[in-house]
């Protein structure tokens, strides 16, 4: 199973950025996949996740600007960061919670990471 990142960079305050992520692999489930962040020195955090039910759940820092979503085949994962700040700049990590060929009771996945980066 790989969760593979793409659209992080820099960007001034105010801007936006799109992350997407997919997984690929010998899935029998996803049950959620979204998004974490992590300043160096801190704990990794939840920014946003999506269900497979479409339920969807956003950290109270980004809620009204960031938004999560899936592509139909839901193994792709976006999320679009709008009005950003500095307070944004992290390490953007994917996450999914799936069931697999490798791990039939369920387990977590992370992707490598990509870094958003927030200046004037």
């Amino acid at each position: 199973v790989q969760l593979v990142e793409s659209g992080g960079g820099s960007v001034q305050p105010g801007g936006s950025l799109r992350l997407s992520c997919t997984v690929s692999g010998s899935i029998f489930r996803l049950n959620s996949m979204g998004w974490y962040r992590q300043v160096s020195g801190k704990q990794r955090e939840l920014v946003a996740d999506a269900t497979g039910d479409g339920s969807t759940n956003y950290a109270d820092s980004v809620r009204g600007r960031f938004f999560i979503s899936t592509d139909n085949a839901k193994t792709t994962v976006y999320l679009q960061m709008n009005t950003l700040a500095p307070d944004d700049t992290a390490v953007y990590y994917c996450h999914a919670y799936l069931y697999s060929a490798l791990s039939p009771g369920g387990m977590d996945y992370w992707g490598k990471g990509t870094l958003v980066t927030v200046s004037s």
